[in-house]
């Protein structure tokens, strides 16, 4: 679906809210001792800023894979973002169907307090790529 610029800034607007709302509820999750959830909606957070990118540049995808690659290849191997949020974005995925598709898993504090600080370098990075390009 194409989108005409009102409506692609927007979108790009939305998107960059969803992820920055998403921030807060991983907040609570991680307060109250949700940490598989709290894993689950930093991918998410992080998935929707990267939504906002693919609008502005015009990339479409439905699928998460698809678009983690792609972001890969357009702006950490051009150099255009730093090398760590390829590896981040990666991690999360992987973390994130653990969390959601395998018996008995549970992460620890820390490890979800580590991905949190993460995602939040993640979304105001894109975001500030998003409003300065």
């Amino acid at each position: 679906m194409k989108h005409n610029d009102k409506n692609k800034a927007a979108l790009i607007q939305y998107r960059i809210e969803q992820a920055n709302n998403t921030i807060e509820t991983v907040k609570l999750l991680i307060e109250n001792d949700k940490y598989n959830a709290a894993i689950n909606r930093i991918y998410y957070g992080m998935f929707y800023i990267l939504l906002a990118i693919a609008v502005k540049t015009g990339f479409e995808t439905s699928k998460h894979q698809q678009l983690i690659g792609w972001f890969n290849k357009t702006f950490i191997k051009e150099d255009i973002l730093p090398k760590r949020f390829g590896k981040t974005i990666s991690q999360v995925f992987k973390s994130r169907q653990i969390s959601d598709y395998e018996a008995f898993v549970e992460f620890e504090k820390k490890e979800v307090l580590q991905l949190f600080e993460d995602m939040k370098d993640f979304i105001k990075t894109l975001e500030e790529y998003l409003k300065n390009n």
